[in-house]
């Protein structure tokens, strides 16, 4: 089974395998943008999406990611939020905009050039060596 591909849509996966989405600010609650818990997972996901759409060495641990999304929309709800609420935050242009941005500052932070193939590929199995979130989602073909 494969993960199911964004291409140049980090998100889209989101989107697809779990019917995520902005809340609004209803009720008071914070967007779903500004809970770590939730959107720094969320970037996991895609960074590990990323790289294994772009590194020929690489291939997605698909059960592993579907799992994870699954349990970051569980936690949306238990936090409050509404299928329609979690649905916006993956759905919204400006989210898939600012989560592609986070992922390629990370890139960089790693001293990598997010546009380069090779670099995605030295970050995916230097992630998958340490055991990270995103190196868990991965494996060398």
């Amino acid at each position: 089974m494969r993960m199911i591909r964004s291409g140049t849509n980090m998100m889209m996966v989101c989107a697809v395998a779990l019917g995520l989405g902005l809340p609004a600010m209803a009720a008071g609650k914070p967007n779903l943008r500004d809970l770590p818990e939730i959107d720094d997972r969320m970037l996991w996901v895609a960074m590990a999406i990323e790289i294994s759409d772009r590194c020929p060495t690489i291939e997605p641990r698909t059960l592993r990611g579907l799992n994870y999304l699954w349990s970051i929309r569980t936690q949306a709800q238990a936090l409050g939020y509404t299928t329609s609420e979690i649905k916006a935050y993956v759905d919204s242009e400006a989210e898939k905009a600012r989560m592609r941005a986070r992922g390629e500052a990370y890139v960089r932070t790693q001293g990598l050039d997010p546009s380069n193939t090779a670099d995605l590929c030295k970050l995916g199995q230097a992630e998958i060596a340490k055991g990270s979130q995103i190196g868990a989602f991965l494996r060398l073909k």
